[in-house]
């Protein structure tokens, strides 16, 4: 099992201390950072090499639910320790993976953790990144099974396959279709046509690509001759600048 990699970040030192002790029981788990404001975890998240970030809601400066959604920008799933249950609705739209309420309990927080693991594993790109947009293994059709019926799709046709809640959703230049396909399954069947891993949420075909918007952390946001909106990691725009020769 591949350790899992975790920040925490409490404005209360105590509680930092309990959630350090309670991951440090967990198998496979480990604890590269701490943090007691918003600000410092987004810094933190930025320059150290995180799965998973376990934030308060309520911190001097950013709040937790903002740097939740800096996290989704650099491709870390995000679970919430808080005493406010009034914010959960708005945390799961910020697309975190858990809302634990304190006090934090073992049973609890390992239910979030293996939460998290399972959305990092099944988000995490199985192929090097130099294997990524080889041409081996081009397919003329991808098949999606849709409302009951097998659609067959062009590859070229497909501007990106995002993740979105438990479906990942696949957006051509005409429409937006729904699969259970993960998107492993998905860069798998589309190793050859040209798609990126830009990050752990997304694939995308550079040919659908009008613009990068450059972002603070030092990922972008492309956004496609559709006007959609497509988050590359900071790791996979390093990889993006090599290609393009920025």
């Amino acid at each position: 099992m591949t350790t899992l990699r975790v920040l925490v970040a409490d404005d209360e030192e105590m509680a930092r201390r309990r959630l350090r002790r309670l991951l440090g029981e967990l198998p496979d788990v480990v604890v590269v950072g701490e943090c007691s404001t918003g600000a410092a975890a987004l810094s933190m998240l930025e320059s150290v090499d995180v799965d998973v970030a376990v934030l308060d809601v309520q911190m001097p400066g950013l709040s937790g639910l903002e740097v939740a959604q800096a996290s989704a920008e650099l491709g870390v799933e995000v679970i919430l320790a808080t005493a406010h249950p009034e914010h959960a609705v708005a945390a799961y739209a910020h697309g975190v993976v858990d809302y634990v309420l304190k006090p934090v309990t073992a049973e609890r927080l390992a239910v979030a953790v293996d939460r998290a693991r399972s959305r990092v594993r099944a988000n995490t790109p199985r192929t090097e990144p130099g294997e990524r947009s080889g041409a081996k293994g081009a397919i003329d059709r991808l098949a999606l099974t849709v409302d009951g019926e097998v659609r067959l799709l062009v590859p070229s046709e497909v501007a990106f396959a995002m993740l979105d809640g438990a479906l990942v959703r696949v957006r051509t230049a005409a429409e937006t279709l729904w699969t259970e396909l993960s998107l492993q399954d998905l860069e798998t069947r589309l190793a050859g046509n040209g798609f990126l891993r830009v990050h752990r949420r997304a694939l995308l075909n550079l040919a659908h690509v009008d613009r990068l918007r450059p972002l603070p952390t030092g990922g972008y946001v492309a956004i496609t001759r559709g006007g959609d909106e497509v988050p590359v990691s900071r790791q996979e725009a390093r990889r993006l600048r090599q290609r393009l020769g920025l």
